[in-house]
């Protein structure tokens, strides 16, 4: 027994007793844990007021839009609401009289029984470029009170000036011109002719005649479609007014270096080199036909040539 007893002391005092710091940590270990426990409490109670507090505040914001929703009314003869105001325009007091919507003024409308307030919504409409083309259209104004426009739509006259107008500017606007005529021969231009073509600028018109110049001239004027940068549809809105009467230039295809024959736009070099060396090795070409030998051109570039070539 004594043994074990003093065994137990050993184990308590080796596991069981605290230093000062060890005293200290547990101290501060409660003090958070108790912290821990209480915060959510409190701030349960502090949501909680919030809560209720918001519910107050939602509560007078539904009370004050409830109000304000009674000064709006529904006018089904109209495509939207209209503002029914909570003091009554009495328009019917008013003064019945002809009068422009376009042009009378803010004395005019108070004549016929508007309040203020629809005034300046008529005059800031009309301020802002607004115009009443027809009767009806003052319907479009904010606020006009609801029978209003059914008690003056007899006395509204609306001037024509405007259709007046209109017919004026159309008439300065789209004058008819008599179409010019173009006649243009390909071959014999310059820039100034083309660019007066519709959709010709001074580039494309540039790029044509630096086209017909490597060509040696158009023997078509279809190839112009070939022009860098010139649109099919525009091509097909000036091709009416082109012509070619002037033949092209012709090379010697039996003297022209391989150098020469490749500065044409439809000869590349593989092609230039082929036509000369089977000159070379077969003698000179005595017609288009001969040049069918050379393997590597084919019909359509051939038939171009024909007009190019000379033997």
């Amino acid at each position: 027994m004594f043994f074990v007893y003093m065994n137990w002391r050993q184990f308590a005092g080796s596991y069981l007793s605290f230093s000062k710091k060890d005293r200290i940590g547990i101290f501060i270990i409660l003090i958070i844990i108790v912290m821990i426990y209480l915060l959510p409490r409190f701030f349960a109670k502090e949501l909680a007021i919030s809560f209720i507090e918001d519910k107050e505040l939602y509560t007078i914001a539904d009370t004050l839009n409830s109000k304000q929703t009674k000064e709006y009314e529904k006018d089904e003869n109209a495509t939207g609401f209209q503002y029914e105001p909570s003091v009554k325009n009495d328009f019917s007091k008013g003064e019945l009289f002809q009068f422009d919507p376009n042009s009378l003024s803010s004395e005019g409308w108070g004549k016929l029984g508007l309040n203020e307030k629809t005034i300046a919504t008529i005059s800031n409409y009309r301020n802002k470029g607004g115009k009443f083309y027809k009767p009806a259209d003052l319907n479009k104004i904010w606020g006009l009170p609801k029978g209003f426009y059914d008690r003056v739509e007899s006395y509204i006259t609306i001037s024509n000036s405007r259709n007046e107008n209109e017919s004026k500017f159309t008439a300065d606007k789209y004058v008819k011109t008599e179409r010019k005529t173009w006649n243009i021969e390909l071959n014999t231009t310059d820039t100034s002719a083309l660019i007066e073509l519709p959709g010709i600028g001074s580039k494309l018109a540039m790029r044509i005649i630096n086209f017909r110049d490597k060509l040696g001239g158009f023997y078509s004027p279809e190839q112009v479609r070939e022009t860098f940068g010139l649109a099919d549809s525009t091509f097909e809105k000036i091709k009416l007014y082109l012509h070619v009467n002037v033949p092209a230039k012709k090379i010697n295809v039996n003297t022209a270096t391989k150098d020469e024959l490749k500065l044409h736009p439809y000869i590349k070099w593989n092609l230039a080199n082929a036509i000369v060396e089977y000159k070379n090795q077969h003698g000179n070409y005595k017609s288009i036909e001969d040049l069918k030998n050379v393997l590597i051109i084919d019909e359509a570039t051939l038939n171009k040539l024909s007009y190019y070539l000379s033997f």
